[in-house]
């Protein structure tokens, strides 16, 4: 399996751990104020990162180039500041609209780049 796939998967397996914690949280609370911010985790963080793992375990080729490895960190930057802030700002924190608007681009930019690196391995 390439490195990137297993860089996919372990951080997926996070966001999952952290999606079930926020979804406890709420549950223990019985505050769901950041139900939004649970549902992001799980599908940008433990969903999304997952397919992104198997589409690059069953494509190994394009799995080394530079593009996959960079839209990796873009992604996971994204996810990783949006994540957390979309959480803060659905609690009462509306300080943080900007940054979710800004970490939300950079995750879509993520989602181009894999979307090049999937038309890629079409045309290979």
């Amino acid at each position: 399996m390439p490195n990137i796939s297993k860089m996919y998967f372990m951080t997926a397996i996070c966001f999952l751990i952290a999606g079930i914690l926020v979804g406890l949280k709420m549950s223990i609370a019985h505050d769901y104020a950041a139900v939004g911010a649970h549902a992001h985790i799980n599908l940008l963080g433990w969903v999304t990162m997952s397919i992104f793992g198997a589409f690059h375990a069953l494509n190994p080729r394009g799995a080394e180039t530079r593009l996959a490895k960079v839209q990796y960190y873009v992604y996971t930057g994204g996810v990783l500041v949006m994540t957390p802030a979309l959480y803060l700002l659905l609690t009462g924190n509306p300080s943080l609209e900007p940054v979710v608007a800004v970490s939300s681009l950079i995750v879509f930019a993520g989602v181009l780049m894999f979307a090049a690196i999937i038309f890629r391995a079409r045309t290979a």
